[in-house]
């Protein structure tokens, strides 16, 4: 398999391993948003987030759980933001589920999202066709 992420997980590619246990594996991004910025993902290749079965997302939650104020005390964050990219529209470059835990300071020149409100009726629309979905 040529994924990038299966590689680091079978240790062909280095990285630095923060946590693993028989399903999940973490290790820093080599190319952080800030020091700390980590990535979570499953040790069982699958491609994005609705890949992947649910006793596993939990297990990844769960380690993020553990994970995020070890990452916040090692590297004297206040805060983090935990993300995830599903699509090459939405950035996923590698397609392998992951998650970025990623610290946050005070003054570190990251910003939330821009926002824009709904017009009009949208609101209504947009949740009744999310709500056919389901």
């Amino acid at each position: 398999m040529d994924c990038v992420f299966c590689k680091i997980i079978t240790k062909e590619i280095p990285s630095e391993i923060i946590y693993e246990n028989d399903k999940v594996f973490a290790f820093l991004d080599m190319t952080p948003i800030n020091p700390g910025h980590t990535l979570v993902i499953p040790k069982a290749h699958h491609e994005n987030l609705i890949d992947t079965e649910d006793d596993l997302l939990c297990e990844i939650i769960l380690t993020i759980k553990k994970l995020a104020p070890a990452i916040m005390k090692g590297v004297n964050a206040k805060g983090y933001n935990l993300g995830v990219n599903s699509g090459v529209v939405a950035g996923q470059a590698i397609f392998h589920t992951h998650f970025h835990i990623m610290p946050r300071f005070e003054g570190d020149g990251h910003h939330s999202w821009s926002r824009k409100p709904y017009k009009d009726d949208e609101i209504k629309e947009v949740g009744d066709k999310i709500k056919a979905q389901l």
